[in-house]
């Protein structure tokens, strides 16, 4: 089966109303758009950057992090060169920390490979650590003109809208429909203005609840708004529960310094410091729990102290609550059983270092119980 066909199958659109589609979403876009500081340039190096930070992260939180990135390392050579530590703190609180790694190791091979010159084409650009194909079509329509298609939530809500897709989007034969149909909206004149129309008009009109149809400029070519079929569309699949994880965590102090331990560059949160301890059993208390982490982790016979403070905290597929402990070691010297490192560090040099979220929030609840 051709993709005409796939597509008419999808979208019953022919292709005068396909050019009608673009020819509006062109014009809505550009009178439109938000005026964003990587829509200013065609620099692939700065478009892959804003891109990567934009992966499930909102416009507003990113806007930050790539004024720092930008003026810290204003080309692909200063990334490149830059040590893993700097990078993670530029994206201290960001989320997705592989993002960052995966950042720098694309960055040195660029570099590497082919002298500072970023591949041109999204079959190419597939290949850095961290582009997908979502990501890759997008710097490549955008930063070198190729027609080529993109695809993430927004742009999947807006195409199941848009067709009256019934299927679930989460399903994997529905997504190679919704590819297929994004890349015959794809302009032949402007393919990164229209990925960046489908794109916008998603986060800001299309959105998942209440969206502002009355705004919408193809609201009249929209067999969803037609078929009052808005509010249910797009069709997802049941989520899962989302599970929840009691942690505990030691404060343990030396000579006015606090013990971290740096977590191991590819598992979860990798790279970044953290207090000892780890995952409450079922059946533990978080004494327990506690004196056990830290006995495998760190090597440490430990006593269990004041309660300190706690926090939640969400990640995409589970939540947790952090519990922090003051604790006295008792016996043994500290080993790098599950860190890549050991660190005694002092308070006011906390700022040198880079942190996981949770791990942040609970640096002045500590300081309150040290005073």
């Amino acid at each position: 089966m051709d993709d005409a066909t796939l597509v008419r199958m999808c979208t019953r659109l022919d292709p005068e109303q396909r050019n009608e589609i673009i020819r509006r979403l062109l014009r809505w876009f550009r009178g439109n758009a938000r005026d964003l500081p990587w829509r200013r340039t065609r620099d692939p190096y700065l478009i892959w950057l804003s891109e990567i930070m934009l992966q499930q992260t909102r416009v507003e939180t990113v806007l930050g992090y790539y004024a720092r990135f930008t003026e810290a390392y204003p080309c692909v050579e200063d990334l490149a060169a830059a040590s893993e530590e700097h990078v993670l703190k530029l994206w201290e609180g960001l989320g997705y920390y592989s993002r960052a790694r995966n950042l720098l190791e694309a960055a040195r091979w660029v570099v590497r490979e082919s002298g500072g010159a970023f591949p041109a084409d999204a079959r190419s650009l597939i290949q850095l650590p961290g582009v997908g194909r979502y990501t890759a079509g997008a710097i490549a329509s955008i930063a070198f003109g190729e027609r080529t298609p993109v695809l993430d939530g927004n742009v999947k809500r807006v195409l199941a809208r848009l067709c009256a897709v019934r299927e679930s989007i989460d399903d994997t034969a529905t997504g190679k429909r919704l590819w297929s149909l994004a890349g015959h909206l794809v302009s032949a004149r402007a393919p990164g203005d229209s990925n960046q129309a489908l794109m916008e008009l998603g986060a800001r009109i299309c959105t998942p609840r209440k969206p502002t149809c009355g705004r919408c400029p193809v609201q009249t070519l929209c067999r969803a708004h037609e078929e009052c079929l808005t509010e249910i569309l797009p069709v997802r699949r049941p989520r899962k529960p989302i599970p929840h994880h009691e942690i505990v965590a030691a404060a343990l102090f030396k000579n006015g310094r606090i013990l971290f331990g740096r977590r191991p560059s590819r598992s979860m949160l990798g790279g970044l410091w953290e207090f000892p301890g780890g995952k409450v059993n079922p059946g533990e208390t978080h004494v327990e729990a506690l004196e056990r982490e830290i006995r495998e982790e760190v090597g440490l016979e430990i006593e269990v102290g004041d309660h300190v403070a706690a926090v939640n905290h969400a990640y995409t597929h589970f939540k947790i609550t952090l519990h922090l402990y003051a604790c006295r070691v008792l016996r043994g010297r500290p080993e790098a059983r599950f860190h890549t490192a050991l660190k005694w560090i002092l308070p006011a040099h906390l700022d040198r270092h880079a942190f996981p979220a949770a791990t942040l929030r609970l640096f002045p609840e500590l300081e309150r119980f040290r005073r």
